[in-house]
C-alpha cells in the first residue's frame, strides 16, 4: 500500500511540474502554432465520427430510461427536460470525455513514448529546441479545446438522439421534446456546468497523456504500459473530479 501511494504521489507531482512549465510556455506565448493546428485535426477532426455515434446513442438511452417515468404519469411534456438535464450537466462531457480518452490520449501518449524511446526527445534538446513548447504546450491546447468543442457538439447531437427516440418510442413530437426542453426548466447555466466540466476533464486527460508519454521507460513495452497507465489514470481522474466540480458547483 505504502508503494502505491509513493507511486500516486510521484504521478501527481510530476503532473503537477509538467502543468506549470506548461503555463509558462502559455504565459510567454512560446509554443509551435503549426504543431497545434496539426494537432486539432488530428485530435478534433478524425474523433468527429466517434463522437457523432455515442452522441445520438446517448441521447437515445436517456429517453428509453425516461420512458417509465414518462409513461406511469403521463409527463410526457417534461420528456425534454428530463433527457436534456441529465445529457447536458452529466452525461454528455462524462461519456465525450471517456471515449475521447480512449481514443485520443491512449494516440498522444503512444506518440510521445515512441519519440522517448527512439531519443527522438533528445534530438531535440540536441538541437536546442524546448520539446515542451514544440510538441506539448500545443497539444495540451488541443486536447482542451477539442473536448470543449467536441462536448459542444455532442450535446446538440445527444438532444436531437433524444426528441426523435422521444417520437419512436412515445410518440412525443420533437416540438413538445424542445418546448420542454427550453420551457424555463433548463437555462444557460445547465450546459455551462457541462462545459466547465469539459475543460476540466481536458487539462486532466491531455497533462495524463502528456505525463506518461514523456516518462516512458524500457523501450517498447514501455510505450503500451504508459498508454495503459493513461486510460485508467485519465478515467479516474475524470470521475474524481467529476465528483468535486458538480459538488462545488452545485
Amino acid at each position: 500500500m505504502g508503494e502505491s501511494l509513493l507511486s500516486m504521489a510521484e504521478t501527481a507531482g510530476g503532473m503537477g511540474v509538467l502543468f506549470g512549465r506548461i503555463l509558462v510556455r502559455l504565459a510567454r506565448l512560446r509554443f509551435d502554432g503549426a504543431e497545434f493546428l496539426r494537432s486539432m485535426y488530428k485530435m478534433g477532426v478524425k474523433s468527429v465520427p466517434i463522437v457523432i455515434v455515442t452522441a445520438l446513442f446517448t441521447g437515445g438511452i436517456m429517453v428509453i430510461q425516461a420512458a417509465p417515468i414518462v409513461k406511469r404519469y403521463g409527463a410526457q411534456g417534461l420528456l425534454g427536460w428530463g433527457a436534456g438535464f441529465g445529457t447536458l450537466r452529466e452525461i454528455g462531457p462524462l461519456l465525450t470525455a471517456l471515449m475521447l480518452s480512449g481514443r485520443v490520449g491512449a494516440n498522444n501518449t503512444a506518440e510521445l513514448g515512441t519519440m522517448v524511446v527512439t531519443e527522438q526527445i533528445d534530438a531535440l534538446r540536441a538541437l536546442a529546441i524546448d520539446p515542451i513548447s514544440f510538441l506539448i504546450t500545443p497539444r495540451f491546447l488541443a486536447f482542451i479545446l477539442t473536448l470543449f468543442l467536441s462536448t459542444l457538439y455532442a450535446d446538440a447531437l445527444a438532444l436531437l438522439g433524444a426528441a426523435y427516440a422521444g417520437k419512436g418510442l412515445l410518440d412525443v413530437e420533437p416540438s413538445v421534446f424542445y418546448n420542454g426542453l427550453t420551457s424555463g426548466l433548463l437555462n444557460f447555466g445547465d450546459v455551462s456546468i457541462g462545459l466547465i466540466k469539459s475543460v476540466v476533464f481536458g487539462i486532466i486527460m491531455a497533462l495524463a497523456s502528456c505525463h506518461f508519454g514523456l516518462a516512458v521507460k524500457g523501450g517498447a513495452p514501455g510505450v503500451g504500459r504508459a498508454v495503459n497507465a493513461t486510460v485508467v489514470a485519465s478515467a479516474a481522474g475524470i470521475f474524481i473530479l467529476d465528483y468535486f466540480v458538480s459538488f462545488g458547483i452545485s
